[in-house]
């Protein structure tokens, strides 16, 4: 089965997301559970839990179907300690607010060494954070995101994500979201078949798809390598349209929450059902 929606609002309360995503006919989706560019946000209360997991159970979608994704300002790799235990914090806060909400995973930007650090005095930083976080909740994977490599943000490389996935310790808590958009301004080529299977073949060497978790379905607007964070809509951009007939048609991506972030949300009913129509 495809898991196949967009990243949503949750504006209203994040019950709204859940409806939101059924209105576009999807059997997935993406929410922040909290304002994303704030550092902090009042506590989830009885009710909102209740209302989400209660609309969650009427319109369909389990917990497999459903990638949240924490705040933006968080950097697992900070280079500064202080600014590390902060994002430790709020990454642990955003790690509760799933287990609340009874969500099993939680989407993240891995971090950046703000050009202060060693890379791989970076990636051991993210893996001690993910740690951390990991020994203070219950039930929540952390799914990293592959980064397009703009300015000093790591993860744009698959070395980067095995090196972190290397140093958790419980690797049955620890997962990858691919984002197709990022991955091609990193320089992994998507645009024939022969390129995405020599890619995903290089995704498997180094890091496997037992750890594919999610992904995020976009095309480009930059060209390959350009190490630039530019989404398209859907066969409008640089790559083009046959990845996603690959992704749609291997089973390697089944059962998993496929996200469009794609730039225009008024046609992401159309990309979905263009996304099933690859499948079919």
């Amino acid at each position: 089965m495809k898991y196949v929606g967009a990243h949503v609002s949750a504006s209203g309360g994040v019950a709204n997301a859940p409806r939101n995503a059924k209105a576009l006919e999807a059997n997935a989706f993406a929410l922040f559970t909290k304002n994303q560019r704030r550092w902090e946000a009042p506590p989830l209360s009885t009710e909102v839990i209740d209302e989400f997991r209660s609309t969650c159970d009427e319109l369909g979608f389990l917990p497999e179907q459903i990638l949240p994704h924490d705040s933006y300002l968080i950097n697992l790799g900070h280079p500064e300690n202080d600014a590390l235990e902060k994002s430790r914090t709020a990454f642990i806060d955003e790690m509760h607010r799933c287990e609340q909400l009874g969500l099993i995973y939680l989407n993240f930007h891995p971090g950046s060494h703000l050009k202060k650090i060693a890379i791989d005095d970076c990636l051991a930083r993210i893996a001690e954070s993910i740690n951390i976080a990991l020994d203070a909740s219950q039930g929540v994977t952390a799914v990293i995101e592959n980064t397009a490599g703009q300015g000093s943000n790591l993860g744009y490389r698959f070395e980067h994500l095995a090196q972190i996935i290397e140093g958790v310790e419980d690797k049955s808590r620890v997962g990858v979201c691919l984002d197709t958009c990022h991955a091609f301004a990193a320089g992994y080529d998507l645009r024939t078949e022969e390129d995405c299977q020599r890619t995903f073949a290089e995704f498997e060497q180094l890091v496997g798809f037992q750890y594919l978790k999610g992904m995020h379905l976009n095309d480009a607007k930059i060209k390959l390598g350009s190490r630039v964070d530019r989404h398209q809509c859907l066969g409008k951009g640089e790559i083009g349209l046959e990845v996603f007939r690959y992704i749609m048609t291997d089973n390697r991506f089944n059962e998993i929450p496929m996200v469009l972030e794609t730039i225009d949300s008024s046609i992401w009913s159309e990309e979905i059902q263009l996304l099933r129509s690859f499948a079919l």
